[in-house]
């Protein structure tokens, strides 16, 4: 199990921002870390790779803990935090050649070559750091998780800043390195997650609200159905709320509307229902598989 969390819990003050999840992670697999702003992840990621210390439960990486001992878990990972810290007054090469040291990286050079290729940085690999676009500096910080070829990979919005052309690159470098890695990544970019992952994990106010396969997670329980309304008029949520077999309830924009139900048939009659009482037009009324958005939102919102 290359990485393997138990019952983690971060609490400051009185508030719980990682409230005793638990979850596993293979060598091959590439997850995806999702969950509102606040929701913990970045936490749980700083307490993985040994930035913070957990209030209660275990974080183990390749078997090893990481509280017991966080240099040794530190030389199996590559982390890119959401707050990329790099030294601006230091050319590219030179930085990844600072970082290729404190790892200890034996051909350093030929590895700081192979790196700069990868991630795509060649073209602005003579500059100093403060001289390069967002996007470029944020491929700083994924060579320099890459450099010392760790067993894990820890990326906390790795394609933040970048442009789509860049965002492809990159998408292609994180599965690549899955192949043989085992790869943990948040993104508020769900198409992203969409394209490169398997499996996702959803937290939400700290606490654990998914952990499956996207495939599962879009057809959700074989017995939960998403139908979209849309209506030319705006309509009070709580009307579609009350609705005898709707469940969840998501807003896309004015007028329309994706509800969960596990009776779609009876819910598209109750919808028509509604629509004649309330003197309303509907523009669309059908029964959709689910997004990640869908699932994203019905679990946090």
């Amino acid at each position: 199990m290359s990485i393997e969390v138990s019952n983690l819990l971060k609490v400051y003050g009185e508030q719980k921002a990682v409230n005793n999840i638990s979850f596993k992670i293979n060598k091959g697999e590439i997850v995806g870390f999702l969950g509102p702003n606040g929701a913990g992840k970045s936490t749980t990621m700083k307490i993985l790779t040994g930035y913070l210390q957990q209030s209660g439960g275990n974080a183990f990486v390749c078997g090893i803990n990481v509280a017991d001992q966080p240099l040794e878990t530190k030389k199996k990972i590559g982390y890119l935090p959401e707050a990329n810290a790099l030294y601006y007054d230091m050319y590219v090469r030179e930085y990844l050649s600072f970082i290729a040291e404190v790892h200890d990286v034996k051909n350093a050079k030929t590895e700081i070559e192979e790196v700069i290729g990868l991630v795509g940085l060649k073209p602005e690999s003579k500059k100093k750091i403060g001289q390069l676009s967002k996007g470029y500096k944020q491929r700083v910080g994924l060579a320099a998780s890459l450099i010392h070829n760790p067993e894990v990979l820890i990326l906390d919005e790795p394609t933040s800043g970048l442009d789509p052309n860049q965002i492809i690159e990159i998408r292609d470098v994180i599965k690549k390195q899955g192949q043989d890695k085992t790869v943990l990544f948040s993104s508020h970019i769900l198409q992203e997650v969409e394209a490169i992952c398997d499996r996702v994990i959803i937290i939400n106010k700290g606490q654990l609200v998914a952990d499956d396969k996207l495939t599962s997670l879009r057809s959700g329980n074989k017995e939960k159905h998403l139908v979209a309304v849309q209506f030319k008029e705006s309509i009070d949520e709580q009307l579609l709320k009350n609705l005898p077999t709707s469940e969840s309830v998501i807003k896309i924009e004015s007028g329309h509307w994706h509800i969960t139900t596990e009776k779609p048939e009876q819910l598209r009659k109750q919808i028509l229902e509604l629509a004649l009482q309330q003197n309303l037009n509907i523009i669309s009324l059908q029964s959709q598989n689910q997004s990640l958005e869908d699932i994203f939102k019905s679990l946090t919102n």
